[in-house]
């Protein structure tokens, strides 16, 4: 693809998130969890400590902004630019969108580096696995790391995205031994993702074997990139992107997998729950199923493309949804809400 192909790409998707409701699935298994109240909680919600950590740097609270976009354009550098800002100014990580447009278009470069408006704030590269059967190798993720300066770098893999665009690289066949190479050569963390199908509990296992100890599981439920694809088909009668919308593992579904098997690990780890999560109190069950913290992207979408501060505005309602959720669950900190199964009710039973 050219370089103008691939920023068109990353300006069409946006244009289909924000035009089609139908993009947003609203089923990641979250509302088939119920959680156990706590009429006495026998706590101050002023002394409930939200804190975490994330490769290395203080959160204020488990929020990952996750990848949206990038690429040339004012809008594109003004919804990054807004984020990281944000990102900085309460205390929270964020990942940019895939980097792959730098590598055909240098000034592309100036959206993903935002260093100057995020200082502190654990930043996240992002380069497509497949990729690395397309050319890309050690150099270019370096590259991609050191242009941001990032605390780590995303290998994401979208096979169902990829076969269902027009333009798609769907060669997907040797990975694991790339990926392999990647996470031992790379000076900081390699983080695996799906982009909206999950990861099983093979993925884990294998990509385990192979170095990766940082995996975000990004489940079906949240935002569908096949029924995002579906719009930009090449013929009007292939609907192969709506057949396979709903495709893939449930974010509640890839947690319980990843968890099961990580838990196992004598090493330690990062699970990072996406897909779908829509606010504090899906965040407060996704640590309660294992994550250590949560990728929010669509529910952003809107206001980065407004302001810093309406960005900053929706951070600060996931927080206090998610410190509501600690306070009505007993939880005064963070390591008394993760992996706590005692919380978690289904039809008046434990699960």
């Amino acid at each position: 693809m050219t370089d103008s192909q691939i920023a068109d790409r990353k300006v069409e998707h946006i244009r289909i998130i924000t035009s089609d409701t139908g993009v947003e699935r609203n089923n990641s298994g979250f509302d088939q969890i119920q959680l156990t109240h706590r009429a006495l909680p026998e706590l101050n919600y002023g002394d409930i400590n939200t804190q975490t950590t994330f490769l290395g740097k203080p959160l204020s609270f488990p929020l990952l902004i996750s990848s949206m976009t990038g690429g040339t354009g004012d809008e594109i550098l003004r919804i990054n630019r807004n984020l990281a800002t944000a990102a900085e100014k309460t205390g929270v990580a964020m990942a940019v969108g895939s980097q792959r447009v730098m590598f055909t278009d240098q000034s592309a470069t100036s959206s993903f580096a935002l260093r100057d408006v995020a200082p502190t704030t654990p930043i996240v590269g992002n380069v497509g696995a497949v990729q690395l059967n397309y050319g890309f190798g050690h150099s270019e993720c370096l590259e991609a790391v050191e242009a941001i300066q990032a605390d780590g770098l995303y290998l994401h893999l979208n096979p169902l995205q990829e076969v269902i665009q027009p333009e798609g690289d769907v060669n997907f066949a040797g990975l694991l031994a790339q990926i392999a190479v990647i996470t031992e050569v790379l000076p900081v963390p390699v983080l695996l993702k799906e982009i909206g199908c999950g990861l099983s509990a093979q993925d884990i296992q294998l990509a385990f074997d192979a170095g990766v100890r940082h995996f975000d599981v990004a489940g079906r439920g949240g935002t569908s990139w096949s029924r995002i694809e579906y719009h930009r088909r090449a013929h009007d009668g292939d609907d192969l992107g709506l057949v396979f919308q709903d495709w893939g593992l449930t974010t509640v579904d890839a947690l319980q997998d990843a968890r099961a098997y990580l838990s196992k690990a004598n090493e330690t780890t990062t699970l990072i729950a996406s897909g779908g999560i829509r606010n504090g109190i899906d965040m407060a069950k996704s640590l309660i199923l294992g994550a250590d913290l949560c990728g929010v992207a669509a529910p952003f979408l809107s206001a980065a493309q407004t302001s810093s501060e309406a960005v900053v505005a929706v951070i600060e309602k996931f927080r206090r949804e998610f410190q509501t959720a600690m306070f009505l669950l007993g939880c005064q900190n963070i390591a008394a809400l993760r992996c706590n199964a005692d919380l978690l009710r289904q039809h008046g039973n434990s699960l």
